[in-house]
């Protein structure tokens, strides 16, 4: 007789789980819409408040200390209180603190907003993750969530139209107040998208995790599972509370290094560099419109970057795709660096991020596979909070090498530096988890 989990993993690809695909994307389009939305904003708000260098690396930090302290936190919850609600309370969060941040009054007051919209958006990404991984068909699994990590591409390009078209026109505050817009979603959200049946079970809720299955079986048109039986309804609440400190011991140790190293790299090279994007850009010579457009084209180049990882990663495996995208995300990063035209700054920032965000698709796919389901969103949230280290760091360490146009060339052969040691990291201490059943 099969198990829920094996019942879920074998289920054929159909209309629920696309269903649930593009409503959890679609989250995770907002959270990029809000997250990208800042990085337009700050040339204007430099014009506007005077700001200095150290202050605007500070305020990408900060809101990285949120998504910081959200991911830990809520990826942990997530393990206590189910994935559903934790999701859908950290959209509210950073839905309504985007639109704050349109009210801020000085310099201030928006390192306080971003802070929260950071707390919200770090929290639900782990969140979202875990739950599409407990739903998605073994043999798809890496497959679904590349494509739920390719809404992010969706969600920016949407933060660059957005910026590009109102912001010069109608001031930095519109483009907060459109992203606050998101938190009207959580109603629907909240009837329609299922708790985890894994978690369900874990939670000793045995009738609700097979009445959840059998659903689901009736609507992709599949013979309905048995119900639990005692002994497996005894396995599956039998383990203790996970507790972090077991992240570190010997079964986990090896994966937990890895994930850290990979998190942090990915995400110091990812929002080093498009967080600042648009100023560099400015700092080079172009104008603020002008880099808006260069900003959205590569943007676009992302959604192939996704595509062409989801292809790869359930048929070449992990480890081969998340080296490659790496490996060539290193390259395009230094070419970038010393593009010396607009023709090379278009072709060399659109192979960039078509590999960037191509890697945070084998990330986000890779990440979850590794801990069993009473430790899944704690290890992702971790490995994302630990991640987002990173990401306080780049914005500062960029700030602190940007001393003048001359010095664009140094960033981004120490973004390529970054991006080698994590290539070298999946390749030496990662484990293939292609197709196997998660537990």
């Amino acid at each position: 007789m099969a198990t829920i989990t094996e019942r879920l993993g074998n289920l054929p690809l159909g209309r629920f789980h696309w269903r649930l695909l593009a409503i959890v994307g679609l989250g995770w389009a907002f959270d990029a819409m809000d997250t990208g939305i800042i990085s337009f904003v700050l040339p204007k708000l430099i014009a506007a408040w005077g700001l200095s260098t150290a202050q605007v690396g500070a305020i990408g930090s900060l809101g990285l200390v949120g998504m910081a302290i959200g991911a830990m936190l809520g990826g942990t919850v997530a393990d206590y209180v189910g994935r559903k609600k934790v999701f859908a309370a950290t959209l509210l969060i950073y839905s309504l603190g985007t639109g704050a941040c349109g009210l801020a009054w000085d310099y201030q007051s928006l390192l306080f907003f971003r802070f929260l919209v950071g707390f919200g958006l770090g929290g639900q990404l782990p969140v979202a993750i875990t739950l599409m991984s407990e739903y998605s068909p073994t043999i798809y699994r890496g497959r679904m969530i590349v494509l739920l990590e390719s809404a992010w591409a969706f969600g920016w390009l949407a933060a660059s139209v957005i910026s590009y078209v109102l912001i010069p026109k109608h001031g930095w505050q519109i483009a907060f107040y459109i992203g606050a817009l998101p938190a009207l979603y959580v109603f629907y959200l909240w009837r329609v998208v299922p708790e985890s049946a894994m978690f369900l079970m874990k939670k000793g809720r045995i009738e609700e995790a097979h009445a959840l299955v059998a659903s689901v079986e009736r609507e992709l048109g599949v013979p309905q599972g048995d119900k639990p039986t005692p002994e497996e309804a005894a396995g599956a609440t039998a383990a203790a509370p996970f507790s972090v400190y077991q992240l570190f011991r010997p079964l986990y140790l090896k994966r937990t290094v890895c994930l850290w190293i990979l998190w942090f790299c990915i995400v110091f090279s990812y929002y080093g560099i498009f967080l600042w994007l648009p100023t560099l850009l400015v700092k080079a010579g172009h104008d603020m419109v002008k880099s808006f457009e260069f900003v959205l084209w590569m943007t676009v180049a992302q959604i192939p970057g996704y595509f062409t990882a989801a292809a790869l990663v359930d048929k070449i495996g992990r480890k081969a795709t998340m080296a490659l995208f790496l490996s060539g995300c290193a390259f395009t990063a230094y070419m970038f660096g010393n593009a010396a035209s607009a023709a090379q700054i278009y072709l060399w920032g659109c192979l960039m991020s078509f590999f960037n965000l191509g890697a945070w698709g084998i990330l986000y796919t890779y990440t979850p596979e590794l801990y069993p389901t009473e430790a899944r969103s704690t290890g992702v949230g971790w490995a994302a909070g630990f991640g987002r280290i990173g990401g306080i760091a780049a914005p500062l360490v960029v700030a602190a090498i940007l001393t003048g146009p001359d010095k664009i060339p140094v960033v981004f052969m120490m973004f390529t530096a970054v991006l080698v040691i994590a290539a070298l990291n999946m390749l030496i201490l990662g484990d293939e988890t292609k197709q196997e059943t998660l537990h």
